[in-house]
């Protein structure tokens, strides 16, 4: 199989991967509410078991994407990980306590940090040009799991049958179903998913043929001037005088150093014992990540990661109370909200797709933001105390929401491409396990924000708001950088502070 074939079926192994991720945010969460109600589970434990899934995602995040590093088996780390998706599910489906249900997230979410090794692995194997390209059609991949997952739940939704001593209803069947999605996408990753080289190794070896070539060819040309040499005399008039016959001897100076030398040694005391090669190799590990981590740049980037996920996941858990309180959304209702929302969401990242390729993706950052403050400030008013009758209401609803799902992929695709280009490409899968770290914290805050304030609306979308102004600040003194780097700059940074972090660990 060739390797432009390989590639499209890898690719299309991760977008599959990332729409079953899609579907399982969208036929769990419209009926997770109700599911723990059922199991006398109070109003907060909806935040604690959202929570519990980014938890997880946060803590497995970086070390899946610190093992692809190391190893670069992308493969193995894809089949392992959706082992814990399959467990997870299979765990949400039994569901005989809320405790239960908490603790089948957590195992869940272990499962979703394989991400940071699969973002790794994109950004190693695709041009800097194509990047913000391939990252919005993968990101596209998981909202249209997001709008084809509340189909599913309008079939999901009928089921009242017993597998043994289980019942499978509206509320467990969503669990049973992406366990067995969760299943059969192992063995398609194992046929369908090739660990591609790093682009780097690509240019090097078209590099190499070339060079080959051409030394081929200088070869050709040296035997020829060889031939044409053959006449010449065997040895130059320089060459005879003073070695003809003589044997090189060593200059008394140099031996009489060398002894001296020597000498010295016998008197010098023992060394203290050596730092190990895996200490020091930790800790220049450890002082060139800080270095990469607190660049402007990268600190603004991580913001930006971290106060558009809270704020979506704090509206997300607010909405299915907000929907049961005013307009009395079922769980059919609900599917069909978050399917409008997901349609609306693809095809913003289809439209981001387009746009970064005429656009600086700074730019696209700034109108996702500007986008994201015209949505809270429209929440802020209109949602915090609704006024008016039932179809006035349910219009400020539906604006909110749809300027929320909007400015969404501005923001998402802008901030995940930048962050590709100015980390270091050799630590990708860290990196990207970093701020899917970061994110993973904003959704484990969000949702406890967003569930202990249910009914003080307007400290929670005040704080939001707040966040969103901090942001659009932080990107304004910051946007002159937020650009890749030139690749003088980045070899002149890289040497300066791996000279500097081995100055310090040779120190220590």
């Amino acid at each position: 199989m060739d390797n432009r074939r390989k590639k499209r079926l890898t690719y299309f192994t991760t977008g599959l991967i990332f729409l079953l991720s899609g579907v399982e945010y969208a036929v769990i969460l419209p009926t997770i509410w109700r599911y723990l109600q059922t199991l006398d589970a109070e109003p907060y434990f909806l935040g604690l078991t959202l929570s519990a899934f980014s938890l997880s995602g946060l803590l497995s995040g970086p070390l899946f994407g610190h093992w692809s590093d190391r190893t670069l088996a992308i493969k193995k780390i894809i089949l392992f990980g959706n082992l814990f998706e399959i467990v997870g599910n299979l765990m949400y489906f039994m569901g005989y306590s809320k405790w239960l249900l908490l603790s089948s997230r957590f195992v869940a979410g272990v499962g979703a940090g394989i991400g940071s090794s699969i973002f790794g692995a994109l950004t190693r194997c695709t041009a800097p040009e194509d990047r913000a390209t391939v990252f919005a059609a993968v990101m596209a991949c998981r909202q249209a799991g997001l709008l084809i997952g509340p189909a599913f739940n309008i079939f999901l939704r009928l089921c009242d049958f017993h597998i043994g001593p289980f019942l499978v209803d509206k509320y467990t069947s969503p669990g049973l179903f992406m366990c067995l999605m969760w299943t059969l996408l192992q063995p398609v990753v194992v046929f369908m998913y090739w660990d591609l080289p790093p682009i780097e190794n690509v240019k090097a070896k078209n590099r190499s043929m070339n060079s080959n070539e051409e030394k081929t060819e200088q070869e050709l040309v040296k035997d020829e001037e060889e031939n044409n040499e053959e006449e010449k005399p065997l040895m130059s008039s320089q060459e005879i005088v003073g070695s003809y016959g003589s044997v090189v001897t060593s200059s008394p100076l140099k031996n009489h150093t060398s002894a001296a030398s020597n000498g010295m040694l016998n008197h010098i005391s023992t060394p203290p014992s050596p730092v190990t090669p895996e200490t020091r190799k930790s800790s220049f590990f450890t002082c060139s990540m800080m270095r990469e981590f607190l660049r402007e740049e990268v600190v603004v980037l991580l913001a930006a990661q971290f106060i558009t996920l809270f704020n979506q996941t704090a509206l997300e858990t607010m909405v299915t109370p907000l929907t049961q309180k005013y307009f009395n959304f079922g769980e059919l209702e609900n599917s069909v909200m978050y399917c409008l929302a997901g349609g609306v969401v693809v095809t913003g990242f289809l439209f981001v797709r387009w746009l970064s390729r005429h656009v600086a993706e700074r730019v696209v950052l700034v109108i996702g933001l500007s986008i994201a403050n015209i949505s809270c400030i429209w929440c802020l008013i209109f949602l915090a105390n609704p006024q008016g009758d039932y179809p006035w209401q349910l219009t400020e609803f539906i604006i909110g929401i749809f300027l929320q799902v909007v400015g969404l992929p501005f923001v998402a695709v802008s901030q995940v491409s930048l962050f590709s280009k100015i980390t270091s490409e050799k630590t990708q899968g860290f990196s990207q396990g970093v701020r899917r770290s970061v994110g993973g914290l904003a959704t484990i805050l969000g949702p406890l924000w967003a569930g202990g304030l249910t009914e003080s609306m307007y400290i929670m979308m005040g704080v939001m708001m707040g966040l969103l102004v901090m942001l659009s600040i932080m990107v304004a003194f910051s946007y002159h950088q937020l650009v890749e780097p030139a690749v003088e700059e980045e070899l002149g940074y890289s040497e300066n502070g791996d000279s500097t972090c081995r100055q310090s660990t040779e120190e220590q």
